[in-house]
């Protein structure tokens, strides 16, 4: 078996001619450039693979200087390995030791004990990650979920001031008690508020709300020196754009305070492609238009494509219907599944496509619309439906969920060129696209994110899953797939959702080497010896 580091072997065919040592060294051989990962072995797939592993050389000293500042230290097997993998389940790695989070001022001890000591220090929230991002590779693992409370809920102004480590479910159900809710949370709600802010989130109301990290208005941080600071658009601003879609790389969030709502149900609407450029098209008139509170594509391959409308007003739902829904060319569910039916009918060699698409639809509605979550045909609680649906049905083994972040012009490309690669490599898959409505004021924060550079007004996103129907798939040919995928991206100069841990050699093709360098100059600056968050990003 091959190490974390090593990208695993390939065979040799026994009839394969053997080749003399002298012959090679006299043949001129240029082997090529891989510009993902320089050192990775030529017809490897896997181009970016786990970092190496942290050898421990101070940790005896730190461990022993740490747990007599009092903070508790767990170095048992049976607590660091809890921590093994994240939801991606491609990167393995083991913790030193773990600290749970308790308060800032235990952090802060952490972080000054770290850079004197040069112990690397991964942060860790719902462990969502699916690129090693929240796996640590030696060192200590910080466990934010130690920090869950709900400190403040300003009912008047409509605030609420939270500590980072709480689940976004949770969040919710303490909102709930009051009549509130969040503006936007990303799809999956067994994240932390915390590791969401560092990366964006998007939801099916984000073409409305923007992402769940544009709800921040100030933020408690910890900085990579163990300082304790207070950090908004006003106050420590530079700090505060850099911590907002930083991927963790600029300091710790320990509390945020996020704008929220009056909590209102919903009602969902579903309508059927064949194709998905209408469908597309489809999305963006209606992001342009205004006239709806969610919008969102789930497909299941491109034989089965849905845009999800839903309105949390009755008044904007009846408008809709009168002067907007004659303009989509998406079908009701009956019209489309005669369409389907009638299509499937004269292509024997798909029906086993077809059942997968009707077992898939039978799994799938009743959780999406659970009986004891609707009063007629509202929602009454979308938080415990998506939260649960989402691990339910999306999730596996292996969660890998590769990414493209377009301008409105690129969107159509990006979608169509990536579901290519999704029908190379697999059977059955899925697509998510979402609009995602951006801030003027908020510029400054998307730099290094997953917001592109050249996007106005919305950003794009559309995520790739393969869905494995119980089919083994190794590591080389899932990391293939997002190499395809990241690719893509490259090409149509987009940005990534997911692009650190495993996929950060894409970083820099991304977004250039003047924007990696002047946040690596800032990193540098805030964090000495490089510990917080190490081979996520930089």
């Amino acid at each position: 078996m091959s190490s974390p580091e090593q990208p695993a072997s390939t065979s040799i065919s026994r009839s394969a001619p053997i080749i003399s040592h002298s012959l090679i060294s006299n043949l001129p051989i240029t082997l090529p450039v891989d510009p993902v990962a320089a050192d990775s072995l030529p017809g490897i797939p896997r181009q970016q693979c786990n970092p190496s592993r942290w050898q421990g050389e101070s940790w005896g000293d730190f461990a022993r200087v740490l747990q007599e500042q009092g903070v508790e230290l767990r170095q048992q097997r049976f607590d660091t390995g809890v921590y093994v993998t994240d939801a991606g389940g491609l990167a393995y790695g083991l913790p030193h030791g773990v600290v749970v989070a308790r308060s800032a001022e235990q952090i802060a001890t952490l972080m000054q004990l770290a850079q004197q000591f040069g112990v690397p220090v991964t942060v860790r929230g719902g462990g969502l990650t699916t690129e090693g991002e929240s796996v640590a590779f030696g060192g200590v693992l910080l466990d934010m979920t130690g920090m869950s409370r709900v400190l403040h809920v300003d009912k008047e102004n409509l605030t609420v001031c939270t500590q980072a480590g709480i689940f976004w479910h949770h969040l919710a159900d303490v909102l709930r008690r009051d009549g509130l809710d969040y503006l936007s949370a990303p799809l999956n709600l067994t994240s932390s508020v915390g590791g969401t802010l560092g990366v964006g989130g998007i939801d099916v109301n984000s073409s409305k709300f923007g992402c769940s990290a544009d709800q921040a208005i100030s933020l408690r941080v910890v900085t990579p020196t163990g300082e304790v600071v207070e950090c908004s658009d006003e106050e420590n601003a530079e700090l505060f754009q850099r911590i907002i879609l930083g991927y963790g790389q600029f300091g710790i969030i320990v509390e945020a305070t996020l704008k929220i709502r009056a909590y209102t149900p919903l009602r969902m609407h579903y309508f059927y492609y064949s194709s998905l450029k209408p469908c597309v098209e489809d999305l963006l008139m209606l992001d342009e238009s205004g006239a709806c509170d969610y919008t969102g594509i789930l497909t299941m391959m491109d034989a089965a494509i849905t845009l999800l409308v839903a309105f949390d007003s009755d008044a904007r739902e009846a408008k809709f219907m009168q002067h907007i829904r004659p303009q989509l060319r998406g079908y009701g569910e009956f019209r489309f599944g005669l369409q389907l039916g009638a299509m499937y009918a004269w292509r024997p060699w798909k029906w086993q496509e077809a059942l997968f698409l009707l077992r898939r639809k039978r799994e799938l509605f009743p959780d999406l619309q659970p009986k004891h979550h609707m009063q007629g045909d509202k929602m009454l609680d979308r938080t415990v439906v998506f939260s649960r649906a989402v691990w339910k049905h999306w999730g596996d083994r292996h969660m890998v969920i590769p990414d493209l972040a377009t301008n409105r012009d690129t969107f159509m490309q990006a979608v169509e060129r990536g579901n290519a690669v999704c029908k190379k490599y697999f059977p059955y898959y899925t697509l998510y696209c979402v609009g995602i409505r951006l801030r003027d004021e908020h510029k400054a924060h998307y730099e290094l994110s997953s917001i592109p550079a050249n996007a106005e007004g919305w950003a794009y996103g559309c995520e790739f899953e393969p869905m494995y129907d119980g089919v083994e798939y190794s590591r080389d040919t899932l990391q293939s797939f997002k190499n395809e995928i990241y690719d893509v991206g490259v090409e149509l100069e987009t940005s990534y959702y997911r692009f650190g841990g495993m996929m950060k050699g894409y970083i820099r093709r991304a977004l250039g080497d003047a924007v990696v360098e002047k946040h690596l100059a800032l990193k540098k600056q805030l964090d000495p010896a490089m510990i917080l968050n190490r081979d996520v990003i930089f």
